[in-house]
């Protein structure tokens, strides 16, 4: 099911349709060498922006550290960026308003905290889950 709302959600992306900040995000493979596509939220905070992976260590998220760099595409529109990992202790504020933003749609994703949860609470679970400041 998941892979079918992926190619689902990368189809509406590539057709300028973006549901609540969602882009499709292209990164080579660290392997294959070969352009992969994947749905992503993009997190608006503070003037800056992020991406982050509540399903933890996927293949975008272990290409987009071996690349360093990727495109966000919604229509015909391609920007290309460069991406620094966030350290654990720099995630908790990402990490709640991502949650808070998309709960709907992630919730289940995040165990052990949820909006209202504390900076603590989401340090603790922070290595779950992989963030990325883009440029």
């Amino acid at each position: 099911m998941g892979r079918v709302m992926n190619r689902v959600m990368v189809a509406l992306a590539r057709a300028g349709v973006s549901l609540r900040g969602m882009h499709e995000l292209r990164v080579r493979g660290r392997v294959s060498g070969r352009r992969r596509s994947v749905p992503v939220n993009v997190l608006h905070l503070d003037g800056a922006r992020y991406l982050v992976a509540p399903r933890g260590q996927t293949h975008w998220v272990r290409n987009l550290r071996a690349a360093g760099a990727g495109e966000l595409r919604v229509g015909r529109r391609t920007e290309a960026f460069t991406a620094q990992e966030l350290p654990d202790d720099a995630k908790p504020v990402v990490l709640k308003a991502y949650l808070t933003r998309w709960s709907l749609e992630v919730k289940s994703l995040f165990e052990g905290v949820n909006p209202s949860s504390t900076d603590e609470e989401f340090r603790r679970v922070a290595d779950r889950y992989p963030v990325f400041r883009i440029r």
